[in-house]
């Protein structure tokens, strides 16, 4: 099915990044991604997104050439209905907001109902054309401020939030029923992502007081205290990896230094890496140059989240 993404807009690269892990990007606009998705449904598991729809049309940006298309595909909707319009910057449609709607009503078969509508079409006014869908899903993101890391048994300040933990799941592809492995894991932020997507995951620390905490968050989890250097698992027994790597502030770390810990950690995740999986690896500063020989990186992003830190996130194969 070919589908509409309206993205969040917090990280246009790294949304797009994360849709490939449901389907197949075939376009983007400001805002927006179009992806043929085989199954529909597992696009709920997306963070960085927050409408998914299936794509009807698109246009000119303008408000006839809106009229024309609508005029043309003549929908009937068989249950009450609504109409929304979103214009994404650098939009400049000649019509506000209220107007759009309300000429999409007028153009739409069927009984509007604004207050608690069982259909809704929505209509994205972005880089001067229109993209018209109907919505099948909306991301439910008031789940991740529930599940806010200030509310969990165990808090450590700068751990991963909820929607960055999701989406670095995401980026490794894995699939539920899966196995993923989290070689520092902290406070368990990316192996409590995973448990709610169905996702089978291990975490592993050095700190035993990070452990701890982390079966405080997660009870039912799988964990060892292990070196990240040395894991104690078998050869390419993990479809994923997923971790965010100690930035040396005030971690307990098992190396000489941060580039020993780093290389010599990439090497074990590679080693228990099924052929074909992906890493993705997160932390302070750019490392791709210490995955020579090791992978290959398919994706590199920055995330800032203040003034002195911007997280790099890396996508290895």
């Amino acid at each position: 099915m070919n589908l509409l993404f309206e993205l969040s807009g917090e990280n246009t690269s790294l949304a797009i990044a994360e849709i490939a892990c449901v389907g197949t990007v075939t376009r983007t606009a400001t805002g927006t991604a179009i992806a043929e998705v085989e199954h529909p449904e597992t696009t709920t598991r997306l963070a960085q997104t927050h409408v998914v729809m299936e794509l009807i049309g698109e246009c000119d940006g303008t408000s006839s050439a809106l009229q024309e298309l609508l005029t043309q595909l003549n929908i009937t909707a068989d249950r009450p209905f609504a109409c929304r319009v979103r214009k994404i910057h650098p939009s400049t449609v000649d019509a506000s907001q209220l107007e759009l709607e309300r000429m999409m009503g007028k153009s739409i078969h069927g009984t509007v109902c604004l207050s608690n509508p069982e259909v809704e079409y929505r209509a994205l006014f972005t880089d001067n054309r229109c993209f018209l869908g109907k919505v099948l899903y909306t991301i439910d993101r008031g789940s991740y401020a529930y599940r806010n890391p200030q509310r969990r048994a165990f808090f450590h300040p700068g751990v991963m939030m909820p929607l960055m933990a999701r989406t670095m799941v995401n980026l490794t592809h894995v699939m539920p029923g899966e196995l993923l492995c989290d070689p520092f894991c902290g406070t368990g932020g990316m192996l409590l992502e995973t448990e709610l997507m169905g996702v089978v995951s291990i975490g592993s620390d050095y700190d035993p007081e990070m452990l701890d905490g982390c079966r405080s968050n997660l009870p039912n989890g799988a964990y060892v205290r292990a070196d990240a250097t040395r894991m104690p698992y078998p050869d390419g027994c993990f479809d994923a990896v997923a971790t965010d790597l100690p930035y040396g502030q005030s971690t307990t770390i098992g190396a000489d230094s941060l580039d020993t810990l780093y290389v010599e950690s990439l090497r074990e995740i590679r080693r228990i890496l099924k052929k074909g999986g992906r890493a993705v690896i997160v932390t302070h500063r750019d490392i791709r140059g210490l995955t020579n020989g090791l992978f290959e990186v398919s994706g590199y992003y920055e995330q800032r989240v203040h003034k002195s830190l911007t997280r790099r996130i890396l996508v290895l194969c």
